[in-house]
């Protein structure tokens, strides 16, 4: 069954009635992330924990969604993904409910791993591949990056509107009891976030398993392509755990002493600028190839967050950060969509696991680094290691992938 025609303004042209369950799910948990970002380091601070913990419990968070992720990867070709992505919902819930009652650091540490806790904005959790995948056969090649940067988009955009939510506890008064128990109230709207979840992933058609172009199995012909990216992603999300959105708001409430509702405004406009221009990068792409639109966009984002740490006021700090913001972005539909393209059909469930653990597992071992860091001085070396790190990422992605051109660029 096809969009119908109200919904083609929305999508690409020939995507199937399954992709509206697929992106209206990417919107709530998007919305969820958006706020719990930002809420994690405050809900930590509130209960007395320093920098350093606070470093910690947001590796455990990238550490668990990693190994997660890793699992459904291996096992992906064996189940249906409708049940994967009931049951990654349903841990969604558990997750809300289980951070609002504990406050223990070994209790939230367990939590943190086995939970589907956000530290960044983007989504980390192992829901995102298997949607992935299924929208990889719910549209055609010509739109698959356009599809693929509406559902960065979506979340990209809704995950902002979260960040601004998350000033919400401030209304609270100025008693941090009260403040407390506010954000606590937030973290059970993010379990019922995944119960909606739940109930939109159960809208989804069997047609949606049952029209796949091939029996999904694990890596097999393109294991050497999906290796070499996986390493190459490694490297920039080690880099990217420098600056994860809990740490990079940490950075800002000690640096220029900003209010949580400062602050989320903030990513509210990062969040805005990030997601318009996901959109932007599929004309982008389309003109230059998948490869050079990751490379040519990230190169200066990196620049240009190098220079926030350097800049002597507030107003020039935030200056760099959207100018990041605006270019930061335009690779994550892109490198999606070049994933799916350079991969057999049955093997993309696998290799959208397999890609996406770096995400979360290789820069789990940077926030607590950044912790350290910012535990010591509140000059933003983070950031600066991030910027760096992901260049030698942007050069060596050049080097490697230049010549593997997806299907349509042949």
């Amino acid at each position: 069954m096809k969009l119908s025609t109200l919904d083609n303004i929305f999508l690409p042209a020939g995507t199937a009635a399954d992709a509206r369950p697929l992106l209206a799910a990417r919107a709530l948990r998007a919305f969820g992330d958006g706020f719990v970002s930002l809420l994690l380091p405050y809900y930590l601070t509130l209960l007395g924990y320093n920098a350093l913990q606070i470093g910690l419990l947001v590796t455990a968070t990238l550490l668990g969604s990693g190994l997660l992720t890793l699992g459904v990867g291996f096992i992906a070709h064996r189940y249906p993904a409708r049940h994967l992505l009931y049951a990654g919902s349903l841990l969604m819930a558990a997750t809300g409910i289980a951070a609002a009652t504990v406050s223990g650091f070994w209790p939230l540490l367990i939590v943190a791993i086995i939970g589907t806790l956000n530290p960044a904005a983007n989504d980390v959790t192992p829901i995102t591949p298997l949607e992935q995948a299924l929208l990889a056969r719910a549209t055609t090649a010509e739109s698959r990056t356009a599809l693929f940067a509406r559902h960065s988009l979506i979340g990209a955009l809704v995950a902002a509107f979260g960040a601004q939510a998350a000033g919400l506890p401030e209304l609270a008064g100025s008693d941090d009891e009260a403040r407390l128990q506010a954000v606590r109230a937030m973290f059970l709207l993010y379990a019922l976030l995944g119960v909606a979840s739940f109930l939109l992933y159960r809208r989804l058609s069997p047609r949606v398993e049952a029209d796949r172009e091939a029996q999904p199995v694990a890596l097999g012909p393109s294991r050497g392509i999906v290796y070499r990216l996986a390493a190459l992603f490694s490297l920039d999300s080690f880099a990217g755990g420098f600056a994860v959105q809990s740490l990079l708001a940490l950075w800002l409430f000690q640096r220029f002493e900003l209010s949580v509702s400062a602050t989320a405004t903030i990513f509210f406009w990062t969040g805005l600028l990030t997601a318009f221009s996901q959109l932007a990068a599929v004309p982008v792409a389309r003109r230059f190839g998948l490869v050079n639109t990751m490379v040519f966009t990230h190169l200066p984002a990196n620049l240009f967050l190098i220079m926030v740490p350097l800049m002597p006021s507030l107003e020039l700090a935030l200056l760099f950060l959207l100018l990041r913001s605006a270019l930061s972005s335009m690779d994550v539909p892109v490198r999606t969509s070049y994933v799916m393209a350079v991969v057999t059909p049955g093997e993309r469930a696998a290799a959208a696991s397999l890609t996406a653990v770096p995400r979360s597992l290789a820069s789990a071992l940077s926030p607590s680094l950044a912790g350290a860091l910012l535990a010591a001085g509140t000059f933003g070396w983070p950031l600066v290691i991030c910027g760096s790190l992901k260049i030698v990422y942007d050069l060596a992605l050049l080097r490697m992938f230049s010549r593997i051109k997806p299907p349509e660029e042949c």
